[in-house]
Parts: C-alpha cells; sequence; structure tokens
C-alpha cells in the first residue's frame, strides 16, 4: 500500500469508529437518539476515503471524483443539520439548499477543467469552505457561551480556511492531471491528512458535546422529583450548597422555608392515591409560579417541599412564603379539593449548617401545625432554636 492508501484506509477507519460511537450513545440512551443525525453525517463522509481509495483500482476515474466530491459536500452540510437536529433547531435550510446547488454547479462547470489548474482547486474547494463555515455559524447560534461549542465552531472555522490553502498546496506540490494521478502525490498525503486530523478534532468536539448533554440530562434525572418535576432532595441539596457558598463570599443573607401540606393523608383516604399525585403537582406548580426568581425550590418527600431565597432576610421570605400559603388556600384547582398548607420560615445565621438551618425551620412549621395550621410561622433570629418561634399568619 503506497502511503496516500494508508491515510485513506486510517480516514475510512477513523469514520467508522465516530459512526459506532454515536451510534452507541443514540442506542443507549432514548433521549440521544438524534445522536444518530451526528453517526450518519460520518457514514456519508465514509464514502468519499472509500471511493478515494478503490477509485483508481478500478479505473473509475471521473466517476469516483464526482462521487467523492458529492459525498464529502453533502456531509459537511450534514453537520449543520445534525447539530441543529441535536439541539432541537430548525437546521438553516435554505443556506444548506443554497451550498448544495452551488456545489453542484461548481462540478459541473470544472467537469473538463484539469485537476491541477488553480482555478479547479479553489472551484472544488469554495463549496467545502461555504459548508463548513455554516456548520461554524450554526453552532455558534446555538450557544455562544459553552466552551465545547466555542471550540468547535474554532475547528471548523480553521478547517474551512485550510480548505482555501489547499490550492496552493496543490500548485506547490502538484495535484495530477486526473482523479487517478492525484491519489499517487505528495499533495494527496497532505491533503488527505491534515483533513483528516481537523475532521477527528471536530468530531470529537461534536461527541464530547454529545456526551456532555447525555451526562448533565442523566444528573438532571437523578435529581428531579418525577411527580412534581421539582429538584428531590439530593438535587435540592446541591442546589442549596452552591447558594450557601455564593453567600458565604458575598455577605448576602438567604433563608429558607419549609411547606407542609396540611392533612394531606386524608386526601388520600378519602379520593385516592390519584387524587394525592394531582395536589402534590398542583402545589408544586404554585411552588414554581410564585417562588422568587433567586430561589431554589424542591420536594424533600411525601407532602413536604422547600424553598431556599439566595439575597432574602427572614421577613422577606417569610412574605413569599405567605403569598405560596394564600394562593392555596385560594384553591389548588377546579378539580382538586380544598388544600392549606403550613409553613416555617427561618434566616442563615452565622456559622449555621444547611441541616441547622433547615431544623429552625422544620421547628417553625411544626409549630404553624400546632397552633391551627394554613399558617406561617418565623424562626426569630438572636434566640434559641426551640423557643425562637413567633406565629406570623
Amino acid at each position: 500500500m503506497t502511503g496516500v492508501e494508508i491515510v485513506l484506509a486510517i480516514n475510512i477507519a477513523v469514520c467508522g469508529m465516530f459512526a459506532a460511537g454515536y451510534t452507541i450513545i443514540a442506542l443507549s440512551n432514548v433521549s440521544q437518539r438524534a445522536a444518530l443525525c451526528f453517526a450518519l453525517t460520518y457514514l456519508i463522509g465514509m464514502i468519499t476515503p472509500i471511493t478515494d481509495f478503490v477509485g483508481p483500482i478500478l479505473g473509475a476515474s471521473k466517476v469516483s471524483d464526482v462521487i467523492s466530491y458529492i459525498a464529502f459536500l453533502v456531509a459537511s452540510l450534514c453537520i449543520s443539520i445534525s447539530i441543529s437536529f441535536y439541539h432541537r433547531r430548525r437546521p438553516p435550510w435554505g443556506a444548506i439548499a443554497a451550498i448544495l446547488l452551488f456545489g453542484l454547479a461548481v462540478r459541473a462547470w470544472i467537469w473538463n477543467v484539469a485537476n491541477d489548474t488553480p482555478a479547479y482547486g479553489f472551484a472544488y474547494q469554495s463549496c467545502y469552505m461555504l459548508a463548513t463555515l455554516l456548520a461554524a455559524r450554526t453552532t455558534l447560534a446555538i450557544d455562544r457561551r459553552s466552551p465545547m461549542h466555542l471550540a468547535l465552531a474554532g475547528v471548523l472555522v480553521v478547517t474551512a480556511v485550510h480548505y482555501m490553502l489547499k490550492p496552493f498546496a496543490a500548485m506547490t506540490f502538484g495535484s495530477g492531471r486526473t482523479f487517478a494521478d492525484y491519489t499517487k502525490t505528495t499533495y494527496a498525503m497532505i491533503s488527505q491528512s491534515t483533513s483528516g486530523m481537523l475532521l477527528v478534532a471536530a468530531g470529537l468536539l461534536m461527541l464530547l458535546i454529545v456526551a456532555q448533554k447525555a451526562i448533565a440530562e442523566s444528573q438532571a434525572a437523578s435529581e428531579t422529583d418525577p411527580l412534581s418535576g421539582l429538584a428531590n432532595r439530593r438535587g435540592f441539596d446541591r442546589m442549596a450548597d452552591a447558594a450557601l457558598a455564593r453567600v458565604a463570599r458575598s455577605g448576602r443573607p438567604i433563608s429558607v422555608a419549609l411547606f407542609d401540606l396540611d392533612h394531606f393523608k386524608r386526601v388520600n383516604d378519602t379520593f385516592g392515591h390519584a387524587m394525592g399525585d394531582s395536589v402534590i403537582a398542583a402545589f408544586a406548580a404554585v411552588l414554581r409560579d410564585a417562588a422568587p426568581a433567586t430561589a431554589a425550590i424542591g420536594r424533600q418527600g411525601g407532602e413536604e417541599f422547600v424553598m431556599l431565597v439566595e439575597g432574602a432576610t427572614s421577613k422577606s421570605a417569610w412574605l413569599a412564603a405567605e403569598a405560596i400559603r394564600a394562593r392555596t388556600a385560594a384553591g389548588l384547582g377546579a378539580d382538586l379539593p380544598a388544600m392549606t398548607v403550613s409553613a416555617g420560615v427561618a434566616q442563615l445565621r452565622p456559622g449555621e449548617s444547611l441541616s441547622d438551618l433547615l431544623r429552625r425551620a422544620d421547628q417553625a412549621t411544626y409549630r404553624a401545625k400546632a397552633e391551627g395550621r394554613d399558617s406561617v410561622c418565623l424562626a426569630l433570629d438572636g434566640e434559641g432554636p426551640a423557643v425562637a418561634l413567633q406565629r406570623a399568619g
């Protein structure tokens, strides 16, 4: 095998591995089915090195060149389609169609042009450049802040520039007058090697984006309560730890409110667990709608919910909790039984842990229930946790 044939074989293997990797991710996780688009992109792209490899052997020089050209152009355009589909965005179909038509027109125009002329080289590479720049633009349109997306867009821009430098390399090293001649040249070795390395870099970044999103979705699923859609205890603790770290640096106040639906067991016993589930979901919707924008909210389990408000004193957190209590008492829905909620509010003290803060809020909630329910109790700062409670509802 010649050096060019070895590089082509490596590019075929790399395309196959990327296609297999994306397919495995897509089939292993229902939420990652869109990764199959990336697999299809690499399968289409694999046609080019396969054609370049077997074309000279079969002697179909012109036909092989056209197949190789169209396959690589379509694969380059499929990057924009795949990225868009994966992020549930509409692909730039207009630009994709325009570049494809332009590419076909260019290929027809250079049909009888010798391969080793500047006109052929610049025309041939221009379509790949446009397709790759479109992929970079699509990537940035999806997310301009993600380091992965920025890196991918950067690699794609470098790849586009590299395509337009190829004609200069072709003029320097010689590209052969025909497709069969091309596969024997030093330029072919340089062209296939550099393109392969850049496309491997882009493929790895796209694979990392897919893997990162899969991991994030898996983490979100493990930290979300499926019934309420709020964070579960694990998810809330993670958000709370981050919030406590921020206020420790800034010196801002932070307060927590614990909510306990009154007589919830009676709902399950009277109307059944399906109705109880509906009540849980409806109260969670109230909590999401009425909680302050800076609040971290979650379901602690059963009929217990929590709201941590960053930047809030105990009094402002009490006002927020009182608004939620009033919304609940006004009715969770026409088809749901009348419900009330009791709550306890506490503000973080210097040197206090999250568990200490939650314990004081829980004691305030217990006091609210003991004093008649449908109220919000405030744990007073500066007094002992067992008695520092004031009914405020």
